[in-house]
């Protein structure tokens, strides 16, 4: 298939408008991509807990459930690796530190509209060594869920108005699937 010439449309700091033909698109400015982090902690009597974060986004004007993530080489180290951002913003978010981080795969978030690619890493080994909240001015706020109530405290931060992220599907897709 042929595709026509991309044009860039207007380019900020973090964003750039793109158009290919009849497609209008944006990607992040750079090249830069997210790390996204599957935390899953598992308490002394066995029962598994996924860290959460919650963060106003200013694009939606509201409080946004999410998976913690955070920019790939956003600073001054173009080349870093997404498990070296994926363990700085684990810490950072939510106070916790893997002792390993599995990469899962390259993901695409909306690819009808954005080009943005995320890496998906699983945090084993948790340990809670801070406070988390993120960096100066981010106000997260972090969230241990039991797995087992984790469909009822969407559905309860969803009653409070509250968006929840598309990544949140991978851990509520089976629930949804069973009906």
């Amino acid at each position: 298939m042929r595709q026509e010439e991309e044009r860039i449309v207007w380019q900020g700091k973090f964003v750039t408008a793109k158009v290919r033909g009849k497609w209008e698109y944006v990607s992040r400015a750079r090249g830069i991509r997210a790390a996204v982090i599957l935390a899953i902690d598992t308490d002394d009597r066995g029962h598994d807990h996924v860290i959460l974060v919650e963060q106003f986004r200013v694009p939606l004007g509201k409080v946004c459930i999410e998976l913690p993530a955070g920019l790939i080489g956003d600073g001054d180290d173009a080349g870093e690796a997404p498990e070296v951002a994926a363990a700085r913003e684990l810490e950072e978010e939510t106070g916790y530190r893997a002792k390993r981080l599995e990469t899962l795969g390259e993901f695409y978030s909306s690819p009808g509209m954005v080009t943005e690619s995320f890496t998906l890493l699983r945090a084993h080994g948790l340990t809670k060594v801070g406070p988390g909240g993120g960096t100066p001015g981010e106000n997260i706020t972090a969230h241990r869920v039991p797995l087992a109530g984790l469909e009822a405290f969407v559905a309860e931060r969803r009653a409070l108005g509250d968006a929840i992220d598309v990544k949140m599907l991978m851990l509520l897709g089976p629930g949804m699937l069973r009906g």
